[in-house]
């Protein structure tokens, strides 16, 4: 046995040996042997229990250290992606505005284009407009020409037949297709 133990067992028969005779002394020695019992069950208690009560507490209070370690890391790590998502999100903020205002540029860029291109479109919409009036207006004289000559031929005819006789109207006949053959031929 160890030291401990054979000091509390000395206590303790000594105490239970005397507990007979002072039960019959009294009430005063009732109270003195009810204190040494109670000694006894502290010295007793703390003989055994004092070895799980310290490791309890000893392994609670490392359980305690390591749980605040692992809450400091955590905190860190939270604190960590905390910053990452801020500085995220101000980067994000930025390229927002970045792809705002290019889209802004784009889409200024993109009307001017279609101005200039639809402007490019009125002017050789205009061009071929008078060119098509101008080729119009070509035909139509030319038109007008020739039904004029067929006019002014048939006027000639009528006033002709009225003045000249029949004779001259051969020879004026001849005359005119002979003109016209010449002309033809030369042409």
């Amino acid at each position: 046995m160890s030291g401990s133990r054979a000091r509390t067992l000395a206590l303790a028969v000594p105490a239970l040996l005397l507990a007979g005779p002072a039960h019959a002394a009294g009430g005063a020695m009732e109270i003195v042997w009810q204190a040494v019992n109670l000694l006894v069950l502290l010295g007793v208690l703390v003989y055994f229990g004092r070895k799980p009560i310290v490791n309890f507490f000893a392994d609670r209070r490392s359980q305690i250290q390591t749980d605040l370690e692992e809450s400091a890391r955590l905190l860190e790590t939270a604190e960590s992606r905390y910053a990452e998502w801020q500085r995220k999100l101000i980067e994000l903020d930025q390229e927002t505005q970045t792809i705002k205002s290019d889209g802004v540029r784009n889409a200024e860029r993109d009307a001017q284009t279609i101005l200039a291109d639809a402007r490019a479109a009125a002017e050789r919409i205009e061009r071929d407009a008078k060119a098509a009036i101008e080729q119009e207006l070509r035909r139509a004289q030319g038109e007008l020409r020739a039904e004029a000559v067929v006019l002014a031929t048939q006027m000639a005819e009528q006033i002709l037949e009225q003045q000249l006789a029949s004779a001259d109207h051969e020879r004026l006949l001849d005359d005119f297709i002979g003109s016209v053959e010449s002309r033809q031929e030369a042409s």
